[in-house]
């Protein structure tokens, strides 16, 4: 499947086909993700983002949403069917337990938790999310993180943007999906087992243009908020998917 925003496909010029979209004609949804954000707890940067990934893998695997007759998976099949529009926003104290209260999944970080909820049309936002902020999401790494451990799923950050942690993090979330759509069954069965465990790592500026010429998922940006449409902003380096390029 590819009906995204963004592309499975290596980098390549954006198109100039006035045609309309199909994916802009279906009814437009979007999956929420809240990043806890308490005041003298701050999650390290590196930490949410890996954490949103996981948590868009944790969605999109669960019965509820794969099901025949699953709660989700009408709402998960019209977000698909569309642009896989993500929005992260954040949360503290009484908000965090009022959006924790939502139908939907936490999944927890070393330092950072993140709420998923099914997605919701663009228009529609439950009120417990209405009024978290978007903006303000940035965050820091106390220190440098480590190279990824071999074998390890990593999705790689365009070294020449400049992402807010919100931004980054739907970023990731792209990537994971790409990822994850582009792996068989016995693949995602494995990953899944493993606590879709992965590593969100910003890519060598010499090694950036080997990474979108590779093969592997690149997401392309919609351009809806903070850079250019078409801006190439994760690789998908997941190892089954490296023996296929």
């Amino acid at each position: 499947m590819t009906r995204t925003e963004t592309t499975t496909a290596p980098a390549a010029a954006p198109s100039t086909d006035p045609s309309p979209d199909p994916r802009d004609e279906a009814p437009q949804y979007v999956l929420p993700l809240v990043v806890r954000l308490e005041k003298t707890a701050p999650p390290a940067r590196t930490d949410a983002l890996e954490t949103a990934a996981r948590a868009v893998l944790v969605l999109l695997s669960d019965e509820r949403a794969t099901a025949a007759d699953g709660p989700w998976t009408q709402a998960v099949r019209d977000w698909q069917d569309a642009r896989i529009r993500k929005v992260v926003r954040r949360a503290r104290g009484a908000e965090w337990r009022k959006a924790s209260a939502l139908e939907g999944i936490t999944v927890p970080g070393r330092t950072a938790e993140v709420r998923v909820c099914p997605p919701v049309p663009l228009d529609g936002w439950p009120k417990e999310l209405v009024k978290l902020q978007v903006s303000g999401t940035d965050l820091d790494d106390p220190e440098p993180p480590a190279a990824p451990e071999p074998g390890l799923p990593v999705l790689w950050l365009n070294p020449e943007l400049d992402m807010s942690a919100g931004k980054a993090m739907a970023q990731a979330g792209h990537g994971a999906q790409l990822a994850w759509w582009a792996l068989d069954a016995a693949q995602r069965e494995t990953w899944r087992a493993a606590g879709f465990a992965l590593a969100v790592r910003t890519a060598d500026p010499a090694r950036w243009a080997e990474l979108t010429s590779s093969g592997l998922p690149v997401v392309r940006d919609a351009g809806f908020t903070e850079i250019a449409p078409g801006s190439c902003t994760v690789v998908a380096d997941h190892p089954a998917l490296r023996t296929l390029s």
